[in-house]
């Protein structure tokens, strides 16, 4: 899937393409939209930067089964 934004959105935010997508993970892990590991996925990172990465911005980790049988 392609994600189209207006590109007068996307200079507003002032994020980069990486960026973005790891505020939209983080976004939707954090309204449990995705599971941790869809959304470490979407952001591009590895467990334990995404682990990190919630940590730094205070979002507790929520596993479900899928996640809990990767480990």
């Amino acid at each position: 899937m392609t994600l189209e934004t207006a590109d007068d959105i996307v200079r507003k935010t002032r994020l980069s393409e990486r960026e973005m997508r790891i505020e939209f993970a983080v976004s939707l892990f954090q309204k449990y939209h995705l599971s941790f590991g869809q959304a470490r996925r979407l952001a591009g990172l590895d467990v334990i930067s995404f682990q990190k990465l919630l940590a730094e911005n205070k979002i507790s980790l929520h596993y479900d089964v899928e996640d809990f049988d990767s480990y």
